[in-house]
């Protein structure tokens, strides 16, 4: 975390510090910052993918369930920016949907594409909205997918606090305070105050730490125990040996569509996938509280 970002958080610490947090309590939070990468449509930052577009995969690859939701360009996205291991080079694709599904499946995927690989252009009419044969249109999906933003995305660097205050456990499952803070109920809540005049206002992110509308524990922790659920005892691979604990935000996306304002989709992934590049590892979960 380089030192510019870190000066950015001043106004959270102002902040703390007048509703009577002690010193040592702000600034152990402020050591749990993290970079994250902000993408948006508009300013001056530097080009790094785009919302829709065409879908373009490698011949291989079984067409999606869900719509394309970004591309991204790998090279683009340093980690000093989203503290996130990702490739060198090649592009990420985030697949996803705004709708609830049954319990603990995904709603979305990602796919990634070395660079130099052949791909072909496929079909958008995905059957999460038009039906597994192209003929029975789910006329609210339609709406929702029609809303999807478009455009150049740029990147801009921010820095990212929990806006989460709880953990869950066996032992404590109405949730206590985060390890290491006592005052992280006060923390949070100071974060999630100063956070819109730090932080730029965008609705893509790429690493950093989860939030929703009604954040209390983490969204993180969440998705990668939904994901758990989902694998089962007999999952493929190491999958379901991943802690809660050791899953990384990958992207969040803050919608604000008709009839799904407020809601989030949450593309979560365990830190050593990540870094092999297993990214049919991601389990995306949707949060929304109409």
């Amino acid at each position: 975390m380089n030192t510019e970002l870190l000066g950015r958080l001043q106004p959270f610490r102002d902040e703390a510090l007048r509703r009577g947090i002690p010193s040592e309590d702000i600034e152990r939070w402020i050591a749990t910052a993290r970079p994250s990468g902000t993408l948006v449509t508009n300013g001056d930052g530097p080009v790094v993918g785009r919302f829709g577009g065409p879908v373009m995969l490698p011949v291989d690859t079984p067409d999606p369930w869900e719509p394309l939701l970004a591309t991204l360009d790998c090279a683009a996205l340093p980690e000093e920016v989203t503290g996130l291991p990702l490739p060198p080079d090649g592009h990420l694709l985030l697949f996803g949907f705004p709708e609830v599904v049954i319990a603990p499946h995904s709603t979305g995927e990602v796919v990634y594409i070395p660079a130099g690989t052949p791909v072909e252009e496929r079909k958008t009419k995905n059957p999460c909205v038009y039906g597994e044969e192209e003929d029975d249109v789910d006329e609210d999906a339609l709406f929702v997918y029609e809303q999807f933003p478009k455009g150049d995305l740029r990147l801009s660097a921010d820095v990212s606090l929990p806006y989460h205050h709880l953990i869950t456990s066996q032992e404590t499952p109405f949730g206590a305070p985060l390890p290491g803070h006592p005052r992280s109920y006060e923390l949070a809540k100071a974060w999630r105050d100063t956070a819109g005049g730090i932080t730029m206002d965008g609705t893509l992110h790429i690493g950093g730490y989860g939030s929703h509308e009604c954040v209390e524990a983490d969204p993180v922790v969440y998705a990668a125990e939904a994901a758990a659920r989902a694998v089962g005892p007999t999952g493929p691979g190491d999958a379901e040996l991943s802690a809660p604990e050791d899953w990384v935000l990958l992207a969040q996306w803050d919608i604000s569509l008709d009839t799904r304002d407020s809601a989030t989709l949450h593309w979560v992934i365990p830190l050593h996938d990540l870094a092999a590049r297993r990214f049919e590892r991601t389990h995306v979960s949707f949060f929304w509280n109409p």
